[in-house]
């Protein structure tokens, strides 16, 4: 059975929540503060985490951080009244996947929670490294390096190379891009896609003489060597 860790101060929407899940036949344990969290995640493990953001002792934002030091793969979505652009930017640099701002429909919650568990369900490529010219992507330990040089991304920076590495040259759309790494729920306006393109480029490009990631005016985005 699915099991689903919530991490949410406001004791009532944790037990709307906590009962809404198990009635859909999740197992929930619900803690109110970020250190409680923790122990319980070392007693048991789980297959999605649900943080609320303002809660006491460690906020959900370092409790995401955290669990990403160790944990690349479980899924992670945000419960929160911070509604900014910046905000829910933040959340995903900290290695959230999916970001939902209260008040919120229980159903609602109910669809993020299974798109999430689709995607983490697929099972991964089963080459280690792909490499684009002197780029490369190690998609056990989700690192990467160019030239011998380690370079380091947050979580979405990470995605959003990785999926452009797997499309093999092929120019993908903002469109897709967003459909892809945001499920098509976050703000994804046009500005978003191109400062999440605008980092990588800074970190993959800017010190190299050959530029791997390039832009289809009118079209999108593409990764190869030119």
């Amino acid at each position: 059975m699915t099991r689903i860790l919530l991490l949410e101060d406001d004791a009532i929407l944790s037990k709307v929540v906590q009962n809404f899940l198990i009635s859909r036949n999740f197992e929930c344990d619900a803690v109110f503060d970020g250190e409680v969290f923790f122990r319980q995640l070392r007693q048991q493990q789980y297959n999605l985490f649900l943080l609320d953001i303002n809660v006491p002792k460690m906020n959900g934002l370092d409790v995401c951080s955290q669990i990403r030091e160790t944990d690349k793969s479980t899924p992670i979505l945000m419960l929160t009244a911070y509604g900014d652009v910046q905000d829910k930017r933040d959340a995903f640099d900290k290695g959230a996947d999916d970001y939902l701002v209260k008040p919120f429909h229980i159903d609602e919650l109910f669809m993020r929670i299974q798109s999430l568990l689709r995607r983490s369900s697929i099972p991964q490529q089963q080459d280690e490294i792909i490499s684009v010219s002197d780029l490369e992507i190690n998609t056990t330990s989700a690192t990467v390096k160019r030239d011998g040089q380690e370079i380091t991304l947050t979580q979405k920076e990470y995605q959003l190379l990785l999926l452009l590495a797997k499309s093999k040259g092929r120019v993908l759309s903002k469109a897709a891009i967003s459909e892809q790494l945001w499920d098509n729920q976050f703000d994804t306006n046009l500005n978003t896609i191109e400062v999440y393109i605008n980092y990588i480029r800074k970190k993959i490009d800017r010190d190299f003489s050959t530029k791997l990631i390039h832009t289809r005016l009118g079209f999108g985005y593409y990764l190869k060597e030119e």
